[in-house]
């Protein structure tokens, strides 16, 4: 299974994005029993949550990003999303997907996004 991230790029602030993140060869019962998340790191700095999404949907987020980040997943896609909107200059950094159940721990390649003042 390898989680395939997508999405990132340059954007101007005020500006949106969607984040994306498909696993590839996972049987959709492997699917349902993930949580899943996304995080970001910045040089310097240790990699961070900005949001999660458990097996049975309930959501948490980074304080920073309340409000205009949202992460959903499409279980026939096999994909978990994040929408960011009103993006700052402080949202730049790699951002990352991960995949955890007991047992297992998967991240994806990372994606980056740069958002200029």
């Amino acid at each position: 299974v390898q989680l395939q991230a997508s999405g990132g790029g340059l954007v101007q602030a005020g500006g949106s994005l969607r984040l994306s993140c498909r696993a590839s060869r996972m049987i959709l019962s492997e699917f349902w029993g993930y949580s899943m998340g996304w995080y970001r790191q910045t040089p310097g700095k240790e990699r961070e949550m900005v949001a999660v999404i458990s097996s049975g949907r309930e959501t948490d987020y980074e304080d920073s990003v309340k409000g205009r980040f949202t992460i959903s997943k499409d279980n026939t896609k096999r994909t978990v999303y994040l929408q960011m909107n009103s993006l700052k200059p402080e949202d730049t950094g790699v951002y990352y997907c991960n995949f955890k159940r007991q047992g297992s721990d998967l991240w994806g390649q990372g994606t980056l996004v740069t958002v200029s003042s």
